[in-house]
């Protein structure tokens, strides 16, 4: 690995790449501790301490805003409005017709979706940077002036927008996966934080303890993540001219966790809704129902699980069309050995498909569930800020990110991380 790790330095290109993110992510670490204007940074850090203690939503978006949150911070929002905006314009791809037509279009309708995606997340980031401005003035019983209230969420909306640009920044001239790098930098900038807290408070047995199941589940995720039904392909040959092409045997590569970690970050962005219209309509209803949706409640982690697993299957079937890989086989002369091209081999991808994906989902809701009910039973402050998402995260985007500066080293030829 140290061997890796030079030759990344030595590559001009690779170590241009490397330094311009990690430049990039001193500038997001920056942001988030840039407090808007008029705002008791101390105040609004016990008022957050206060709902993180209690498992509040807030805390868990303050996890993903990497503590900018609870310092109200310029990127107080973090990477979210982003994220849910993406995910939003993934599934309705498949609903409206004229967003599957982009789809297809290749490069130039995948930059329309992307301009349509910016929309969206300004449209978000405006509603989710007037609900907690709301939220925070109600809390603390501030009295904002209207114009305090319009300087706050722009500037809100301005971090936003300015995090989306830095993610695209380290997709274009970093090392790739902008967002997902940000997200897992803001995650584990609470990892101090946690290991302090967690020390302080439990039993070196519980400590432990907690070592083993952290390393269990870390397992348990890169297990899962490269967990894959590989489906064999076998091209038959064709004479063209004086040479022979096809012959060779493939496999279609079908993960066992197709989706990651998208349908968890839906499913939690769909139940923290409530809770953000419960600040514009403080209602005892609506207050309520905020309320009994807290992360550690059983009905929150009940619906949680539920949602996760439908996700798992929707986004699936949004990212992985067995009808088009079907066609796509026999267009080039390929054949799954024992099934007839066309629709019997898309029935057959079908039935994998829904098999591989009904313990890739289980898992996902079981990584979601388990480290909050032990945070709840134990008592544990590090999965208070280190769940199961949080894990699932790091692991899968450190994967990701592994594999990039593999293949760009090997196009080199220079030995990478995987021997």
């Amino acid at each position: 690995m140290i061997d890796a790790l030079r030759n990344i330095f030595r590559v001009a290109d690779i170590r241009k790449r490397v330094l311009f993110t990690m430049l990039i992510i001193v500038v997001y670490r920056f942001g988030c501790f840039v407090p808007v204007p008029g705002i008791d940074v101390s105040v609004i850090k016990e008022l957050f301490n206060q709902f993180a203690q209690k498992g509040n939503v807030l805390g868990f978006m303050d996890i993903f805003a990497g503590g900018a949150l609870s310092n109200f911070a310029v990127f107080a929002l973090g990477i979210m409005p982003y994220i849910t905006a993406s995910i939003i314009m993934q599934l309705l791809t498949i609903v409206i017709p004229k967003l599957e037509e982009w789809a297809k279009e290749g490069e130039a309708g995948q930059k329309k979706i992307t301009q349509w995606t910016r929309y969206m997340t300004l449209g978000l980031a405006v509603v989710q940077s007037m609900a907690t401005t709301i939220f925070v003035e109600r809390q603390l019983n501030l009295g904002f002036s209207s114009m305090d209230r319009f300087l706050i969420v722009l500037t809100l909306v301005a971090g936003t927008i300015v995090i989306m640009w830095l993610g695209e920044l380290i997709t274009q001239n970093g090392i790739g996966n902008g967002m997902s790098i940000l997200i897992t930098v803001s995650i584990l900038s609470k990892f101090p934080e946690a290991v302090v807290q967690t020390i302080q408070v439990v039993s070196p047995y519980i400590i432990l303890l907690l070592i083993a199941v952290i390393l269990f589940i870390t397992v348990a995720i890169v297990v899962m993540e490269l967990g894959q039904r590989r489906i064999p392909v076998q091209y038959a040959k064709r004479v063209v001219g004086r040479k022979m092409y096809g012959g060779q045997s493939t496999y279609i590569p079908l993960k066992v966790n197709q989706s990651g970690v998208i349908p968890i970050i839906f499913a939690a962005s769909v139940l923290m809704f409530p809770a953000t219209i419960a600040q514009f309509f403080p209602t005892k209803m609506f207050q309520t129902i905020s309320n009994f949706l807290t992360p550690t409640s059983v009905v929150y982690l009940v619906i949680y699980g539920l949602l996760i697993i439908l996700f798992s299957y929707f986004y699936t079937a949004v990212t992985f069309n067995p009808i088009d890989v079907a066609d796509n086989i026999k267009k080039y002369g390929g054949f799954v050995p024992g099934v007839r091209p066309g629709k019997p081999t898309a029935v057959y991808l079908d039935h994998i498909l829904n098999r591989i994906t009904l313990p890739g989902s289980i898992f996902l809701a079981l990584i979601a569930i388990i480290p909050t009910i032990i945070m709840a039973t134990m008592n544990v402050p590090f999965f208070r800020h280190f769940g199961g998402i949080s894990l699932l995260i790091i692991a899968g985007v450190s994967l990701e990110t592994v594999k990039q500066l593999e293949s760009q080293l090997l196009m080199r030829h220079y030995e990478g991380f995987l021997k």
